[in-house]
């Protein structure tokens, strides 16, 4: 069989969470199955690091698609001739974005529906094209995945969607995320908090990330605290945040906070595993891999109690209010006052970690792609 796979999300150094996803997947799937015919689309030039076999067949479609109109342009008219010109079995995207206009099995993952219930926290154009269109590809696709009951919940409720179309399938964690030893510790702490220890928030900077009120939170903790700590903030921005910039100029702490920007992953998983927690306190997600990681990285978590996290986290983080930055705050206390408590996330979050895999999603997805094609 031939299987389209979009992969434009694939890009070198800028992974992000759909990025992730894509990438776990895409080369798990394709290593275990290569009796079949993978064909990857790329909407500018790839980086051979995401072939994943020899055998991978390329296409580049242009144009580079990261506007709303280029969206529409390659997805409901490029992806179809390009399915029609290879002849396609399948067509499968890892979101949220997908063409209307298949008359083959696809599917689509639609990790959650923020842009729904917050459209003030995007760009207008963006907000305007996933509302517009995220419903018509729920119902055109033969499929829709998922990666939390929340979100499969959510989108029943919120779209429509007849829930028996709708799969839920777990995110994993890459296995690099492990504990550290003590030297590795020290030295990570010196190259970027000059020693001290450190809470880290890691996600790309949108508004749902709630870091507002988390350097809210980390005012408040620092001036009720007498041991010194630093908040160490690891992501790219998307868009302008004038509320961020105005939050973190208001802090007289604001010299202990560090905007690192994005890593590479090596160095991502140095940075986790050598925190004192971290601090995932976002108002909407759909399921949170940063949690998973810090579970297998040994480190506690303090994360929010709302949407999927709950789902994710069960007992092993510390569980705040995100609206509250005073609750957040309260969590960074109940953390570094008693080391019990510290041990105690630690453990909870190892068995919590041993859940969720990407070998497991991998293996899911596949059977499910197959239940499609026969």
């Amino acid at each position: 069989m031939k299987l389209l796979l979009d992969a434009r999300l694939l890009l070198p150094g800028k992974l992000d969470g759909i990025g992730w996803y894509t990438f776990e997947l895409y080369r798990r799937i394709i290593a275990a199955h290569p009796e079949h015919e993978f064909h990857l689309v790329f909407d500018r030039k790839p980086d051979s690091q995401f072939f994943f076999s020899d055998k991978t067949v390329i296409h580049v479609v242009g144009p580079p698609a990261r506007h709303p109109w280029l969206f529409y342009l390659w997805y409901e008219w490029q992806i179809p001739r390009l399915v029609k010109r290879i002849s396609a079995d399948f067509f499968f995207s890892p979101g949220p974005l997908t063409s209307t206009r298949l008359r083959i099995p696809n599917a689509v993952t639609l990790h959650d529906l923020n842009f729904v219930h917050f459209p003030q926290d995007l760009p207008s154009s963006i907000s305007y094209y996933l509302n517009k269109w995220t419903p018509r590809f729920a119902h055109a696709a033969t499929r829709v995945y998922t990666v939390s009951q929340f979100s499969k919940d959510d989108m029943v409720q919120t779209l429509g969607i007849d829930p028996s179309r709708v799969e839920v399938i777990h995110n994993g964690a890459s296995a690099v995320f492990k504990p550290a030893e003590a030297e590795d510790i020290r030295n990570i702490r010196d190259k970027y908090t000059q020693g001290i220890p450190y809470f880290v928030f890691v996600s790309s900077i949108h508004p749902r990330k709630n870091l507002v009120r988390l350097l809210q939170a980390f005012e408040q903790f620092r001036h009720e605290c007498e041991q010194p700590y630093r908040l160490l903030v690891v992501g790219e921005r998307f868009w302008q945040n004038s509320a961020l910039d105005s939050a973190w100029r208001e802090m007289k702490h604001r010299e202990d906070v560090l905007f690192a920007g994005a890593m590479e992953q090596q160095e991502l998983v140095r940075v986790i595993s050598a925190a004192t927690a971290l601090t995932y306190v976002s108002y909407f997600e759909g399921f949170g891999i940063p949690l998973i990681e810090a579970f297998q990285a040994g480190v506690p978590v303090i994360a929010a109690k709302a949407t999927a996290l709950p789902e994710v986290g069960g007992d092993a983080p510390i569980w705040v209010n995100p609206m509250s930055s005073s609750d957040i705050a309260r969590g960074m206390h109940e953390l570094v006052r008693d080391p019990k408590v510290a041990e105690a996330c630690v453990q909870r979050g190892f068995e919590r970690a041993a859940m969720f895999s990407w070998d497991n999603a991998a293996e899911n997805m596949w059977d499910s792609w197959m239940k499609l094609l026969t």
